[in-house]
């Protein structure tokens, strides 16, 4: 099959894993301009989703905190490439929701160009998490963040949220509609994670993945 599920991590890896995420994780800074990034001294993940895919509680699950990553109703409230550290190893970072955002379009246009230039300028950026919904599938906006992905040079891995809101019937619809957007995508990593940030579904999977990312 064309990207299958990842396998669950074996032992080793899922321990070390949880070892990432057990010790201190922090929030380092908001940064709002690329003067502000701190140094590209380690291992970098990113976070990327259309505002509402459940980001700050996936980030909240797998880090083991229920308020570290600030989640919101409001569409498009994170305005920051947000930096969090896991141990000494690894950057977790949070970017800036994309699609329906609450915001003024000059706003909009200041965040799609510095997530363009953070994209493509980070040298220690070693996988973007593209979060799915479940509940939809990929939609033409997660195709445009994929594109930039692709221009970018950057591999990313698809991550479908809240698995735990769909029938068998229903996730199995999203996966065909998101597996058939991703094979369009030469920088798209060949294995998908489903995740629950409700019930854990997949985070042991996801820890274990960022750990091995080094």
């Amino acid at each position: 099959m064309v990207f299958p599920e990842a396998a669950p991590p074996e032992p080793d890896a899922a321990e070390a894993g949880r070892l990432l995420f057990a010790g201190e994780v922090e929030f380092l800074k908001g940064v709002v301009a690329m003067s502000g990034l701190p140094p590209a001294d380690r291992a970098e993940v990113c976070f990327a989703g259309r505002s509402n895919v459940g980001k700050s509680s996936l980030i909240n699950a797998l880090t083991g905190r229920k308020a570290l990553a600030r989640a919101s109703n409001t569409p498009g409230r994170t305005q920051e490439i947000n930096f969090f550290t896991a141990a000494d190893s690894h950057y977790v970072v949070d970017l800036p929701g994309y699609g329906f955002a609450n915001a003024p379009v000059a706003v909009v246009e200041k965040w799609q160009r510095l997530l363009k230039q953070y994209l493509s300028g980070r040298p220690t950026l070693r996988r973007a998490f593209v979060l799915i919904d479940a509940r939809h599938g990929a939609k033409k906006v997660d195709e445009e963040i994929m594109s930039l992905l692709d221009r970018s040079a950057v591999p990313f891995q698809a991550v479908m949220t809240k698995i735990d809101k769909v029938n068998k019937t229903e996730l199995e619809r999203s996966l065909a509609v998101t597996r058939e957007t991703l094979a369009r995508h030469p920088a798209a990593y060949p294995e998908l994670v489903l995740t629950s940030s409700e019930k854990g579904d997949g985070i042991e999977t996801l820890r274990a993945i960022i750990a091995g990312l080094s």
